[in-house]
């Protein structure tokens, strides 16, 4: 099977500050928005070759391993994606696909790897394009696009294409904010979180219970969604003020108050569900008095699943190193844990 163009990219997860939950009606618009950081060492790698088609089918052909080995689930996921954007990448019936994905962190564990994996594969189908039709959009435009279709697979992956930190969501306090794609926000960031570190302590690297997009689905019905609409609107515009300033204190309190209303959420939501774990809570628990007892700025965050995300400034990061591997190490699965930072955003990886 002659191989016609290949690609590979390396894009990471983000973690939200502000949590997206709850959509629009559309194709995935958020009913309020987010601001994230974009992690480094937690990424997916999506290598997408286009090869000869063996008939002339217009039908598109895929193949797709995630690990080296074929994946029907993800297999259907995708072609149902590429089957929305087609009419912006007609190569996608032209030639057959083969797709190789991997991830560098465990799977579906409350991680955003629908977030790494589909910026990837945007940011690919972005690249093809461009290589394919022989016209090359500025820098600036090749990210707002590959965001914009990362969204269509993933909302959280809007984000994932920007170093740093990126705003996704239409806000009246964020200029050239959008529901359609993220908007960069490096910009507008203190230098002391240009080098933050995040602990991921992993309580469970098992899969989700309970998957994002059912989560998002059910705050139609939630009692409490309208109030946290409003709520996010007013985290989102005093996080913002924090990280320009660098006021650790109010960034970390805001931080944590995003974190348990997600879960408060899910918890009020029919039918209701849990997706901490025992331990996230003994952990929550050690990191509030650890924090109390030392004064120093450490803060944590959850996504949808049981694993935290621990925060703070590099210039603490040894004393805190030391509070993790004596306290917390002994509550994650087996000792599992990933020492994150704010990154440098996805790149391309050479052949």
């Amino acid at each position: 099977m002659k191989e016609i163009k290949k690609v590979t990219w390396r894009s990471p997860s983000n973690i939200a500050l502000v949590k997206y939950w709850g959509k629009k009606s559309g194709v995935q618009i958020p009913a309020n928005p987010s601001i994230s950081f974009t992690l480094q060492q937690c990424y997916s790698e999506t290598s997408v070759a286009l090869v000869e088609k063996e008939g002339k089918s217009k039908e598109i052909e895929l193949r797709f391993y995630f690990d080296g080995k074929a994946n029907m689930a993800f297999q259907l996921k995708m072609l149902k994606f590429f089957e929305s954007v087609q009419s912006d990448f007609p190569f996608l019936r032209e030639y057959g696909l083969l797709i190789h994905s991997t991830n560098s962190f465990p799977h579906s564990s409350g991680i955003a790897s629908s977030a790494s994996a589909m910026s990837a594969l945007a940011i690919a189908l972005c690249d093809l394009k461009q290589q394919l039709s022989g016209k090359n959009w500025s820098a600036e435009k090749f990210l707002q696009k590959a965001s914009y279709f990362a969204r269509l697979g993933s909302g959280s992956a809007s984000r994932s294409v920007y170093p740093l930190i990126s705003e996704w969501g239409k806000a009246k306090t964020v200029k050239g904010s959008s529901d359609e794609y993220a908007i960069p926000f490096a910009k507008h960031l203190h230098k002391t979180f240009h080098t933050y570190q995040n602990t991921i302590l992993i309580a469970s690297s098992s899969e989700k219970k309970v998957s994002s997009r059912i989560g998002h689905s059910l705050m139609k019905t939630n009692p409490f969604a309208k109030t946290r609409y409003a709520q996010a609107e007013k985290n989102l515009k005093e996080i913002i003020d924090a990280l320009k300033k660098g006021d650790l204190e109010k960034f970390g309190n805001i931080l944590e108050e995003e974190a348990m209303t997600l879960h408060a959420l899910m918890m009020c939501s029919t039918p209701s569900f849990v997706l901490m774990a025992p331990s996230t809570l003994t952990m929550i628990e050690k990191i509030r008095r650890f924090r109390e007892e030392s004064k120093l700025p450490v803060y944590f965050t959850l996504d949808a699943g049981p694993n935290i995300h621990l925060l703070y400034p590099k210039a603490v990061a040894k004393k805190v190193d030391a509070f993790i591997y004596d306290e917390l190490e002994q509550h994650c699965e087996k000792g599992k844990m990933i020492h994150d930072n704010v990154g440098k955003g996805p790149v391309k990886v050479k052949a």
